[in-house]
């Protein structure tokens, strides 16, 4: 598989929350936009993500019904000295469906190919 850098887009205006764990195996958590977005910064530094994983605030779609929702690009991972592509390979939508995963983890662990923990 392609190694891939991952752009995450978490909409901070979404009124709502989900219930899920924020890694597989612990407990389920309510969660608000802003909530998600400190998560998976906490995820991508404990993880070592930094070079692989960016997060911004912006819309992420979905703007007629409650969130929070989110939306990622993929992009491909350049070398060492390379600039970035800004080309996006692939991306998905976490619009109204947050709640089908089984942790917020697992929307950069599916997306980056790597194994879950």
């Amino acid at each position: 598989m392609t190694s891939r850098r991952l752009v995450i887009t978490v909409c901070p205006r979404e009124p709502g929350v989900v219930a899920l764990p924020i890694a597989r195996g612990g407990r389920v958590v309510r969660l608000s936009s802003e909530a998600i977005l400190r998560h998976l910064r906490e995820l991508v530094a404990e993880r070592g993500l930094d070079a692989r994983v960016r997060l911004r605030e912006g819309c992420a779609g979905g703007c007629s019904a409650p969130g929070p929702n989110v939306s990622l690009e993929i992009f491909p991972l350049t070398r060492p000295g390379e600039r970035e592509d800004h080309v996006a390979i692939d991306w998905k939508t976490y619009v109204y469906s947050l709640a089908s995963l089984d942790c917020l983890a697992a929307v950069i662990e599916d997306n980056l190919g790597r194994p879950r923990r």
